[in-house]
């Protein structure tokens, strides 16, 4: 599948601000699930606008507007093609659990199994996760299981959270968005030493075009699998992934810092179409 994704963040100041620098990660990359066609980042005020690769990968645009500005533009425009992922059984048991961490010492896991800053490893944590789990001898199927689990425990309710949540708040409320949803997942697979990201991106249904966020799980012997506990299923061709991270933290849309006045608007529009 083809989609055209437009991605538009708006601050407007109650005063003219200065000095600001910020970072975005709204460019996704091409790999074996998507391939990115056409990207374009327009700013206004105009700006020149650089990029680099961050410590995961991702790609990062960096910008400055030092002159007074009342207001910031930031307007992504994307054509992506999305490929079926090969397919896993969801009876499929390639890995025996109790083995998963003989078969991560090769691999770039180790920052995918420790507290973040929106995920720790807790004997909460480690209680549910074995509780998710009980009776599963299969790493696959027991992040599986984690998924359903925190599909069915947490109710999704939006703007319950904001973007700063920690995960206990989350199970001590017992509600939450896709984030929440997905910093849980993480903590419970953390806990039963499965590696696990945090994958930020869009997400297109035939009710609404919005960033989303899931989790990617590895399983030794198959690799990194996507898997999104808000709607309980692995992803698949309307997903397209933007950026990975330990967390939220590490794949925010847009980040920065400006010198002038805290009062301010954001608004933020997110349209997806497939392309013609």
């Amino acid at each position: 599948m083809k989609w055209d994704i437009i991605h538009r963040t708006r601050y407007t100041y109650a005063s003219p601000v200065k000095n600001s620098f910020n970072e975005a990660r709204l460019q996704p990359f091409s790999n074996g699930e998507q391939t990115v066609e056409t990207f374009a980042l327009n700013v206004l005020p105009a700006t020149r606008v650089s990029q680099y690769h961050d410590f995961y990968s991702n790609i990062v645009h960096h910008f400055e507007v030092v002159d007074p500005h009342s207001s910031l533009l930031i307007e992504s425009r994307l054509r992506v093609a999305t490929h079926p992922p090969a397919a896993l059984s969801t009876t499929a048991t390639p890995w025996p659990l109790a083995r998963v961490g003989e078969a991560l010492k090769d691999t770039r896991s180790y920052e995918f199994l420790e507290t973040s800053r929106y995920v720790e490893m807790t004997p909460e944590a480690w209680r549910l996760a074995l509780d998710a789990a009980i009776g599963l001898t299969d790493t696959w199927q027991a992040a599986l299981a984690i998924m359903r689990y925190v599909h069915q425990r947490i109710e999704y309710v939006p703007n319950s959270t904001t973007v700063h949540t920690h995960m206990r708040g989350v199970l001590r409320e017992g509600r939450g968005v896709c984030q929440d949803f997905a910093h849980v997942m993480i903590g419970l697979c953390r806990a039963l030493k499965i590696p696990a990201l945090y994958v930020s991106g869009y997400l297109a249904t035939e009710k609404a075009s919005a960033t989303h966020a899931w989790t990617e799980v590895f399983i030794p012997t198959i690799g990194w699998r996507a898997l999104d506990p808000t709607h309980d299923c692995q992803a698949g061709e309307t997903y397209v992934k933007i950026a990975v991270g330990r967390d939220y933290a590490d794949v925010p849309p847009i980040t920065g810092t400006y010198k002038g006045t805290t009062d301010r608007s954001l608004e933020v529009e997110v349209k997806i179409k497939p392309a013609a």
